[in-house]
């Protein structure tokens, strides 16, 4: 990112921060400019310091029968595009990826909806590319996502191996819970 557009950027978020805290608002409560300027993602995982994961506090192990195992329960949480494309465009220039085509990534959760993920926490959302390293695609993750999901509702995998299991690595997560 350019230095002159980096500090443009640190600047307008120190001074959004500073401007929200009498009211208590805290903003993009993740990764700082600063932080995020040395994200690195290796085309299948995003940067551990930068996206760790987060979870919903509402989705517990005694509460899947009425979240995540619900049919549909995830559209009523997932953040709006008004929400995820502008966090996107700032994510895409924070990993430094020469490709800045929106289209070509897909803001994910690392920590899935259907497991729970924190919906709008950006250290649970990242700039996913479409066609990451090796020939995986978001759509790849999205199915080692569902079939997590299936075995979590069935009783098969808890639902903090689960989340531990993708947010490690979502490439080895169905191996590690036995899935």
């Amino acid at each position: 990112m350019a230095r002159g557009l980096r500090d443009a950027l640190r600047l307008t978020v120190t001074f959004a921060a500073v401007a929200a805290l009498p009211l208590g608002i805290q903003a993009f409560p993740a990764a700082t400019p600063a932080l995020a300027a040395t994200c690195h993602s290796n085309g299948v995982l995003p940067d551990p310091t930068c996206q760790p994961g987060a979870t919903n506090p509402d989705v517990t192990q005694s509460t899947i029968g009425s979240t995540i195992c619900v049919s549909g329960w995830t559209s009523t949480v997932r953040p709006p595009t008004s929400y995820t494309t502008p966090l996107k465009v700032k994510q895409i220039a924070e990993y430094g990826y020469s490709d800045t085509n929106t289209a070509d990534y897909e803001e994910d959760h690392l920590i899935p909806l259907e497991l729970g993920g924190a919906p709008k926490d950006t250290r649970n959302l990242w700039p996913e590319p479409r066609n990451g390293a090796s020939g995986t695609t978001a759509s790849s993750k999205d199915s080692v996502e569902n079939r997590l999901k299936s075995d979590v509702c069935a009783g098969r995998v808890t639902l903090s191996a689960a989340r531990r299991a993708i947010a490690a690595n979502w490439t080895t997560a169905l191996q590690v819970t036995g899935g």
